[in-house]
């Protein structure tokens, strides 16, 4: 990749395994509204298959937007936030940065989902924390901060501001200064 937001192909299939995990989570929110809408549980699939190295990095990317196109299947913001996790999870084939993205739409799904609970957001970050394994936390140090690359999701968009950044910059935070 020319960025360092893409990560080696290895790194990207460990990070996979997380990123499918965070979107898995919250998939449930998306499948009550649109039961009939397969395309965010296949990118899941999909994004294991990739980590199993089942499947290549370029017909992967080729298909990431499928699962971003299920969230107009959503009526409420929580399932398209769920769809979308599982569309950033389906990018990392792409970029390993789509990871953090992932877990970012899985954190604001279940913020969503629950407005009157006001910790569960940060009760969720714990969760991806926790189920975070070694190798991926240490394929997910080698990115850059969110902000200070352009050339790929942790740039300036979506994913740089209001919960989301939010989000990414505690599982950021969270990494640098973890010791493995």
């Amino acid at each position: 990749m020319s960025t360092p937001q893409g990560m080696t192909e290895s790194d990207r299939r460990i990070v996979a395994v997380w990123a499918a995990d965070c979107a898995e989570r919250v998939l449930p929110l998306f499948e009550r509204e649109a039961p009939d809408d397969d395309r965010a549980r296949d990118a899941i699939a999909r994004t294991r298959a990739f980590a199993r190295g089942e499947l290549a990095a370029a017909g992967e990317i080729r298909r990431r937007f499928v699962a971003g196109r299920a969230a107009r299947s959503a009526v409420t913001p929580a399932g398209t936030a769920a769809a979308r996790s599982a569309a950033q999870a389906a990018g990392v084939a792409h970029m390993g940065a789509h990871a953090l993205g992932a877990a970012a739409y899985a954190a604001r799904a279940v913020e969503l989902a629950h407005p009157d609970a006001p910790d569960v957001r940060v009760a969720e970050v714990r969760w991806q924390l926790a189920h975070l394994s070694p190798e991926a936390a240490a394929a997910l140090r080698t990115l850059p901060p969110l902000g200070t690359d352009p050339a790929g999701p942790l740039g300036p968009g979506l994913l740089s501001s209001g919960p989301l950044g939010e989000v990414i910059r505690d599982l950021q935070a969270h990494l640098s200064s973890a010791v493995d």
